[in-house]
């Protein structure tokens, strides 16, 4: 699959430069590696939840959603699928039953090594053109956005200003 170069709407290029960069980069990025977990049965974000548990199986439901900062009800329904893809099974805790753990099979843990590699093909053909320096340089920055999106309070809704005005 080879994602087009996206033609961007002249404001939105002309004006935030950054932000559409930052977007049409995550859409390209997320459609290749759409393409090479396909193969696997996997969606993208699935493998991002097999990580959690092949790092530490039997993790907590809550847990896996602080780790990848998803609410309750997308981490549920992402474990059901990965359960109905018999890649891992739910159990409750023996010291608290309202808790949920979820634990790899099998077939779970033998996704690991192709999901790896996977990951590396992603990676390579995302960076092929930077250099050792580049990449680190991409990362730190891109680690610098995050942390300032993150520290920003979300900001009033922008309807209240245009009902406003009409």
């Amino acid at each position: 699959m080879t994602a087009q170069p996206a033609t961007p709407p002249l404001s939105a290029a002309q004006d935030n430069p950054l932000s559409w960069a930052v977007f049409t980069l995550a859409r390209s990025h997320r459609a290749l590696a759409a393409s090479l977990l396909a193969p696997l049965g996997l969606f993208p974000g699935q493998e991002l939840m097999l990580f959690q548990l092949w790092d530490c199986d039997g993790r907590s439901q809550k847990e896996l959603g602080d780790l990848q900062k998803l609410d309750h009800s997308t981490v549920a329904k992402s474990v059901q699928r990965l359960e109905r893809a018999g890649l891992v099974t739910r159990s409750r805790s023996s010291e608290d039953g309202r808790v949920t753990l979820v634990h790899l099979t099998h077939k779970g843990r033998a996704l690991e090594q192709p999901v790896r590699a996977a990951w590396a093909e992603l990676e390579e053909r995302t960076a092929h053109s930077l250099s050792a320096d580049q990449r680190e340089v991409f990362a730190t920055t891109a680690a610098r956005l995050l942390a300032a999106i993150e520290a920003t309070p979300p900001a009033p809704l922008l309807l209240n200003s245009v009902e406003a005005s009409e």
